[in-house]
C-alpha cells in the first residue's frame, strides 16, 4: 500500500526511466570506476546502491504496468477436477481477496475520465475485433482471422476473456490468493444468488466436489435436471471410493433412477395428509377444498397404516376415490377383535334385508355389506376413531363428495400416472426390479449421496409435488435426528452418538422452497443439516411464497451470501445493505488567476495551480456494482460482515476418468434436451423415456 494520500496507479510507469538511469550509471561506475576519479571500493558500493535503486524503480513500474494488465485480464484460472483442494476444517472458494477500504478506492479511481485509456482495449486489438468480423468469410483471409481470434500468450492482439461484466472490479487486486470458508460457518447456512448463466451452479460442482470427499452425507436437488452438475456428482462419489452409497433420483429417467416413496416415512401420520394437501392452493375459495383434501388424506392414510400397509400414492388415490372397499376392510379387522362371536353372521343377515327404496337419499345406491357393517357398530355402541372417520366419509353424498376433493384429484392423477409413478409409488414387493428404495434415514445412516433431479421442464406440477414431500419429509427426518439421534430405534450395540454433517444442495430452491422448506432453514441445522441454497434473485422467492415478509424471514436465515451478477436492484441491495460505509478521497483541481493590484510592481498577475484531496464517506459496493460482475465471479459476505471478492476457477472435466461412459452418454442427452433457451417446452416430449442402454442406476 502506498504512503501517499493517492496510489496514483493510473498513470504512465514513469519508474522505468529512473530505473534505467540507475542502472546505466551502476554499470558505468562498475566498468570504469577512474573515469569518476573514484576508488575501486567506493565505486563498487556505489555501483551496488544505484543498482539495487535500478531494481527498486524497476519492480515498481513492473507492478504499475501488472496492475494495470490486470484491470483488463486476470490470468486464466482452471482446476482439473482431481486437483480441488480439500479440507476438513474449511472450505475452499476460489481465489480472490477480502475487499477493503483501499480497494473501494481504487475502483472510485478507476472511474475518472483520466483512467479510460487503461480500461479499454488498445488500438490494435480494437482493429483485429474488426477486422475478423470482416474476414470471416474469406478463404484465405478466414484462417488469419482465426489466429488473431486466439487466446494464446504469443497473439498480441488476442480478444479479451469471454466474461461480460467489468474486470476492474477483480483486476484492482493482482495480489489475489485463495479463499476459504471456515465449515462452522456453514451451519448458519449458504445462499448463493445470480442471474442465469453466470457460475452458481459451476459453483455447487466446486462445493459438492468438496463435500463428497470429505465424507459427508450430500443430498443434492436439481429441478431442471443439470447435466454436468450430474456428471460431477456420479465421478466424485467413484473418485472418493463412495460409488456403493449413491443414488441417482430422476423423475425424467425413470428407468435407471432409484425409487423413493415421499409418504411412507412419518413421525406422525398426520405428516402424510399435510404433504399431500400442501401441493393445492391455498388462496382464496381453495382453500376450503385443501381443508377438506388434508382431512380425506388423513382419514385414509390412518386407516392403511392399522391395516398394517405403508401409504403411498396409489393408495391414497384409490381409496380417496372410492371409500368403500377400505371401510369393509377396515371394520371387518377392527370387529374381529373387539364384537363378540357370530357378528359376521348377524352383519350378513342385516345386509340381506336391506331395500334401496328404505335408504336415505345420500345411501342409495351404496353397498348393502358396508351399510350394515356400520349400522351394526353403531347399534352395538361400538367405538373407534379411524372407524368413525370412515363412516362419516361414506356417510357423504357421492356427488358433493366429488365436489370437495375436486381438487385434490388432478393432483393424485398426475402422480400416479406414467412411468414416474413407479418411482415414487414404488412397489416394494416385486423382488425383480432392480433399482434400489431408498428413504432419508437409510440415507443419513450410511452417509450416503443422494442426486434428485426432478424434470421440472417437462412436467412442473409432479416436481414441485415430489420436491416439496421430499423436503418435508427431511423436516421429519430433522426432527427425529434433534431429538433421537441418528441412531433412535437401532439396537443399543449400533448406536453411535455423534451427529452426522448432512450437505444440502438446492439448485433453483425458488422452485423447491414451500410451507416445507421454512423450518428447514429456521430449525434444521441443530440436526446437522447444512444448507445451500442458489436461487436468482429476491422476487423468484417472494413469488413462491407469495408473501415478502415470509420470504424475509427465510433471507434472514441465511448468515453466509454469495453474490453472483443480478439483474434486479433489490436482490443486490440483498448484499450491499449489510455493509459499511468507508472513507475514501476524491481530488478536486483547483486553477486560478490573480490580477495584481498594485501598478507599481513589476508582477502583472499571479496564478495558482492546486489538487484539493477530500474525504467523502461512500458503500464499500454499490448495487451497480454487483449487477456488473463477470461470469463466474461473485461477493462473498461471511464470517458476520467480512466481504470477499472471489472468482472460481474454470471447470476441466476433459477426459474424467471416473465417468462411466454409458452414464456419460446419457448427460450429452440432457444436455441436449435441458437448454436454457426459451423453447424447450417444444421438445420436452421427444426426450421423455430416452435412455442409452446399458446405463444403471449405479452409474
Amino acid at each position: 500500500m502506498s504512503p501517499y494520500p493517492l496510489e496514483a496507479l493510473l498513470r504512465p510507469p514513469v519508474e522505468y526511466g529512473s530505473a534505467l538511469t540507475a542502472g546505466s550509471a551502476a554499470f558505468v561506475v562498475a566498468v570504469a570506476p577512474d573515469a569518476w576519479m573514484m576508488e575501486p571500493l567506493y565505486a563498487y558500493l556505489l555501483a551496488a546502491g544505484l543498482g539495487a535503486l535500478a531494481v527498486k524503480r524497476w519492480r515498481d513500474g513492473n507492478r504499475i504496468r501488472r496492475y494495470q494488465r490486470n484491470l483488463l485480464r486476470q490470468p486464466h484460472y482452471r482446476v482439473t477436477a482431481d486437483a480441488i483442494p480439500v479440507s476438513r476444517d474449511k472450505l475452499f472458494l476460489g481465489k480472490g481477496f477480502e475487499w477493503t477500504q483501499i480497494h473501494t478506492q481504487r475502483l472510485v479511481d478507476t472511474k475518472r475520465p483520466a483512467a479510460k485509456r487503461y480500461l479499454e482495449p488498445s488500438r490494435a486489438c480494437r482493429i483485429a475485433r474488426d477486422l475478423e468480423t470482416r474476414w470471416e468469410h474469406q478463404p484465405v483471409l478466414s484462417r488469419l482471422a482465426r489466429l488473431m481470434a486466439r487466446d494464446v500468450w504469443w497473439n498480441p492482439v488476442r480478444p479479451l476473456p469471454d466474461t461480460g461484466g467489468k474486470a476492474v472490479l477483480h483486476g484492482i487486486e493482482p495480489d489475489e490468493r485463495d479463499v476459504w470458508m471456515w465449515l462452522r460457518e456453514r451451519s448458519g447456512h449458504t445462499l448463493v444468488k445470480g442471474t442465469t448463466r453466470v457460475g452458481k451452479t459451476r459453483l455447487a460442482e466446486l462445493l459438492i466436489a468438496q463435500d463428497i470427499r470429505r465424507g459427508d452425507v450430500v443430498l443434492v436437488f436439481d429441478p431442471k435436471g443439470d447435466a454436468d452438475l450430474m456428471k460431477r456428482v456420479v465421478a466424485e462419489a467413484i473418485r472418493a471410493g463412495r460409488q456403493n452409497e449413491l443414488f441417482l433420483f430422476h423423475l425424467g429417467y425413470p428407468e435407471i433412477s432409484a425409487r423413493y416413496n415421499p409418504i411412507a416415512s412419518f413421525s406422525r401420520i398426520t405428516e402424510v395428509a399435510t404433504r399431500t394437501a400442501n401441493q393445492l392452493p391455498q388462496e382464496g375459495n381453495a382453500a376450503a377444498f385443501r381443508e377438506f383434501a388434508w382431512l380425506f388424506s388423513n382419514i385414509v392414510a390412518r386407516t392403511v397404516v392399522a391395516l398394517g400397509q405403508r401409504p403411498d400414492y396409489h393408495l391414497l388415490t384409490r381409496y380417496i376415490r372410492n371409500i368403500e372397499p377400505l371401510l369393509v376392510e377396515y371394520y371387518r379387522h377392527w370387529l374381529g377383535e373387539v364384537a363378540p362371536a357370530g357378528w359376521e353372521r348377524e352383519v350378513l343377515e342385516r345386509a340381506s334385508k336391506i331395500h334401496d327404496k328404505d335408504l336415505p337419499f345420500e345411501l342409495k345406491g351404496r353397498s348393502h355389506e358396508v351399510i350394515a357393517l356400520v349400522q351394526y357398530a353403531q347399534e352395538n355402541a361400538l367405538y373407534d376413531p379411524i372407524a368413525d372417520g370412515l363412516k362419516t366419509v361414506f356417510a357423504y353424498d357421492k356427488k358433493y363428495y366429488d365436489k370437495l376433493v375436486v381438487s385434490l384429484q388432478p393432483l393424485m392423477e398426475k402422480l400416479i400416472s406414467g412411468k414416474s409413478a413407479e418411482l415414487i409409488a414404488p412397489n416394494y414387493a416385486d423382488l425383480d426390479d432392480p433399482r434400489p428404495i431408498f428413504d432419508w434415514m437409510q440415507v443419513i445412516r450410511r452417509k450416503g449421496i443422494v442426486y434428485v433431479g426432478l424434470d421440472a421442464l417437462s412436467d412442473y406440477a409432479v416436481a414441485q409435488a415430489v420436491g416439496n414431500s421430499m423436503f418435508a419429509d427431511l423436516v421429519s427426518v430433522a426432527g427425529h435426528l434433534y431429538k433421537h439421534g441418528v441412531s433412535g430405534g437401532l439396537p443399543e450395540d449400533a448406536q453411535t452418538p455423534q451427529l452426522p454433517v448432512i450437505d444440502l444442495h438446492a439448485d433453483e430452491f425458488n422452485e423447491l422452497i414451500g410451507p416445507e422448506f421454512i423450518p428447514m432453514v429456521n430449525k434444521a441445522g441443530g440436526a446437522g443439516f447444512r444448507i445451500t441454497a442458489y436461487t436468482q434473485t429476491l422476487s423468484d422467492i417472494e413469488a413462491r411464497i407469495g408473501s415478502a415478509a415470509r420470504a424475509g424471514q427465510v433471507i434472514g436465515n441465511f448468515n453466509t451470501t454469495i453474490m453472483f451478477r443480478v439483474k434486479e436492484l433489490a436482490t443486490a441491495e440483498v448484499l450491499t445493505g449489510q455493509l459499511d460505509e468507508v472513507m475514501v478521497k476524491t481530488t478536486t483541481e483547483v486553477s486560478g488567476v490573480t490580477d495584481a493590484s498594485d501598478a507599481t510592481l513589476e508582477v502583472d498577475f499571479t496564478s495558482r495551480n492546486e489538487d484539493r484531496h477530500n474525504d467523502i464517506a461512500r458503500p464499500l459496493i454499490l448495487p451497480a456494482d454487483v449487477m456488473a460482475l463477470p461470469k463466474g465471479q461473485a461477493f462473498v459476505l461471511m464470517e458476520g460482515g467480512h466481504l470477499w471478492k472471489v472468482r472460481l476457477p474454470l471447470p476441466d472435466p476433459s477426459n474424467d476418468p471416473a465417468m462411466p461412459p454409458t452414464l456419460a452418454a446419457a448427460a450429452d442427452a440432457m444436455l441436449k434436451k435441458y437448454s436454457a433457451g426459451s423453447s424447450w417446452w417444444l421438445d420436452a416430449d421427444e426426450w421423455r423415456g430416452h435412455v442409452p442402454e446399458g446405463l444403471s442406476q449405479r452409474g
